[in-house]
């Protein structure tokens, strides 16, 4: 979805594949078919963008098959879908059983990193509309927190350098500008905006344009930062917002009752990592990496039923004893519906994301051009909160888009055809 700034600048508006985990190039084919045109055909649109993830194994077969890429690219063209930007975050396994802390390797010591990156880049500079200079790629922040020291950090330094190297090579050889941007998530070395500045705006910056930030509200809001000074303090040092993903966590107001723990122990799942932090009276935040350690649940919570109607386990009476502090409220990395806010006494942080794109497009001038709505955990939802089928999935993803487009409207900003 494209809409027109007042500035009359174009921004562009997509939802990320990665709710449909492929990992071959088949399979990316076949989520065009039966998950990305019918949203298209929902919204009534005759073009929708998509943020595409493309996994290790499919990138490859792209970037070694040239007429593969020019498939992939008939395919979007013929079903009426465009891509701006791509999901450079998951390596591979992001459709797996069990993720948890597996999607943040390889990281930016390690050499598949930047290879697979610098696969995208590529890839990226074939798939852009034929009036779209420019596309972004956002790429995990750098590294899980541990183990990294000194040296890890000088050698994701290197390669974000040879990668922007690299980068000003393609745009010299295609006339095609390719943007990366770390993104800040919880538990990781770039975990805020305040280490992004530390990362990319400190001593020893790498030296171009191309290395930015793609600000994600779900984990901005999980760390309790506010959208203004947040923003204000990448602008004064010099760092692009190059993409937003927009998402929203969950939020739970009075995490010493009983009953808001239980509400929060049906979304602890065994698939992925839901970093969960809150903000104590003295203003420092803290947490767990996963939402079972903060309520004091068990590591794995019980297998929980897929068959259609079938009802939620029994929850832990009483609720273990809580392992984070309950004098502040809870904030979740679980990306939660935007359209559909949690059942009392839950409630999501889509005012975060609201004020986020305010500041982001509601200004005189954009601070980027390429939004992005991103969730991915659908399937990792209590089981009565899932989609039973394609067609609910594709509604439920239509109306998210939806309201992100009234949000942008409402801002000034123009649908476009």
């Amino acid at each position: 979805m494209r809409f027109r700034h007042p500035d009359g600048s174009t921004v562009h508006l997509a939802y990320c594949t990665n709710v449909h985990p492929a990992e071959t190039l088949d399979g990316v084919l076949r989520q065009l078919r039966e998950h990305c045109e019918p949203v298209r055909r929902r919204l009534g649109r005759d073009r929708l963008g998509i943020g595409l993830w493309l996994a290790r194994d499919a990138a490859r077969a792209l970037v070694a098959d040239p007429a593969a890429l020019r498939t992939l690219r008939s395919e979007l063209d013929r079903r009426g879908l465009e891509v701006v930007t791509l999901n450079g975050f998951p390596y591979a396994g992001f459709g797996a059983e069990r993720v948890k802390y597996r999607v943040y390797r390889p990281d930016w010591t390690e050499p598949e990193r930047l290879g697979h990156t610098t696969d995208l880049a590529r890839l990226l500079a074939g798939l852009l509309p034929d009036d779209e200079p420019e596309g972004t790629i956002s790429t995990l922040p750098l590294a899980w927190r541990t183990p990294y020291n000194a040296a890890s950090e000088r050698t994701a330094r290197r390669a974000l350098t040879l990668l922007a190297q690299r980068l000003d090579a393609l745009q010299d050889l295609t006339g095609t500008s390719i943007r990366i941007g770390l993104e800040p998530e919880p538990g990781c070395t770039v975990a805020t905006t305040a280490d992004a500045v530390t990362a990319l705006g400190g001593r020893g910056r790498p030296p171009s344009h191309r290395i930015g930030v793609c600000l994600d509200t779900c984990h901005l809001a999980t760390e309790f930062e506010e959208p203004g000074p947040a923003l204000d303090a990448l602008t004064g040092a010099g760092i692009p917002v190059v993409k937003a993903q927009l998402s929203a966590a969950l939020h739970a107001e009075n995490p010493g009752r009983e009953d808001v723990r239980a509400a929060l122990a049906a979304f602890a799942e065994p698939r992925f990592l839901h970093q969960t932090r809150t903000r104590t009276r003295a203003g420092e935040v803290t947490g767990t990496d996963d939402l079972d350690e903060a309520l004091g649940l068990p590591a794995e919570p019980p297998a929980r039923s897929e068959g259609a109607g079938s009802p939620a386990p029994a929850l832990p009476t009483p609720v273990p004893t809580p392992a984070l502090p309950t004098t502040g409220p809870w904030r979740v990395h679980l990306h939660v519906p935007l359209h559909a806010a949690p059942l009392p006494p839950l409630t999501s942080t889509l005012p975060v994301l609201r004020d986020t794109l305010t500041r982001l497009v509601g200004g005189p001038a954009p601070l980027t051009r390429h939004l992005e709505v991103e969730t991915y955990t659908w399937q990792a939802l209590p089981p009565e909160l899932r989609p039973r089928s394609r067609a609910r999935l594709a509604e439920g993803i239509a109306a998210e888009l939806c309201l992100v487009r009234d949000l942008l409207t409402d801002l000034g900003l123009k649908e476009l055809p």
